[in-house]
């Protein structure tokens, strides 16, 4: 069988580090992006084809050239508040062009995707932690791109055998722990990255949206998982469904929470310095807490997140962004 995969998305902070581990494992990455967010020198571990996912006849012929076991699609626009402003350019993106490439997949006679999915897909939880049994309500376009995409890979396997394993992650930090590459986005919205920025002094401060969350500390709760736990789990996924696995959705997070002030105070440990930060108020739609049920990951592909405590998180991250 061949070892080639194509990685749509492959220039990307998650596909990059996912090409990398593909490599490691002893796969040959095709790495397919069309760097309108992605970057070129991400991409370091095997081929490079510049195309859009909106292309069918590229993707045929990049599966076909390359002769691909499976697909792991990333090529997704993923600002939460730019979705709720332009939610054409997110439904035409991470839907219209998820069928494309499935139709492509169906033509080159490739069965097999990991997608890139997410926690959107919950909206605001009715109870923490969540499970993959909790209702999907997404609250904002992003997330009701990616479940139409995943609602779409249940009918394309009822009639041209496509199985997918849908990765609903949480909050993806760090970076590769060699140094090789990191989250570099632009503009940046994660909050590990930009707390270390403030710290760094490359920006005023770090804004804290919301201080009077029903939590410990009042600030908002998330379940932040390595890059390079998620791109070892895309891999346990691949290989589940190259070894006859059905279709299914699992979560991907650590079960534990972290607040922002819980990062800031890590971060300053890390750095050895303080960290400028102004209060302001919650984001529309942002629950208090998101925290992960992986327990079904756990179960099926036998993954477990091996360098996701906070600290390690951090310090790869801090890493990488002090050498940019």
């Amino acid at each position: 069988m061949s070892r080639a995969v194509l990685v749509t998305g492959g220039a990307g902070f998650i596909g990059s580090h996912c090409c990398k581990a593909l490599a490691v494992a002893g796969y040959i990455p095709v790495a397919y992006d069309n760097l309108v967010y992605g970057n070129r020198s991400a991409v370091q571990w095997g081929p490079f084809v510049e195309g859009d996912t909106a292309e069918r006849q590229r993707l045929v012929a990049t599966m076909r050239d390359y002769k691909v076991a499976a697909v792991m699609h990333f090529a997704a626009y993923a600002y939460v508040g730019e979705s709720v402003h332009s939610p054409s350019k997110y439904f035409q993106n991470n839907v219209v062009n998820t069928l494309t490439l499935l139709d492509a997949m169906v033509e080159a006679k490739i069965s097999r995707l990991v997608f890139s999915s997410t926690c959107a897909t919950y909206g605001i939880p009715d109870m923490v932690p969540i499970s993959e049994a909790a209702p999907q309500r997404p609250v904002n376009p992003y997330g009701e791109t990616k479940l139409m995409a995943e609602r779409v890979f249940h009918w394309y396997g009822q009639a041209y055998g496509v199985r997918a394993c849908s990765l609903r992650y949480f909050n993806a930090a760090g970076a590769d722990p060699d140094g090789d590459i990191g989250e570099c986005h632009d503009p940046e919205t994660h909050l590990i990255p930009l707390v270390i920025d403030a710290a760094l002094g490359r920006r005023r401060y770090v804004e804290i949206f919301g201080t009077d969350y029903p939590t410990p500390d009042g600030t908002a709760i998330r379940d932040y998982i390595h890059v390079q736990d998620l791109a070892i789990a895309h891999i346990g996924a691949m290989e589940y469904l190259l070894a006859g696995g059905e279709s299914l959705a699992l979560n991907l997070g650590t079960g534990r929470g972290h607040s922002v002030q819980d990062v800031i105070t890590v971060t300053e440990a890390v750095a050895g310095r303080p960290v400028p930060r102004r209060e302001a108020a919650r984001r529309l739609g942002d629950p208090p807490e998101l925290v992960a049920d992986a327990t079904y990951a756990r179960k099926v592909l036998g993954w477990y997140p091996e360098i996701s405590d906070l600290e390690t998180i951090i310090r790869t991250a801090w890493a990488w962004r002090v050498a940019v």
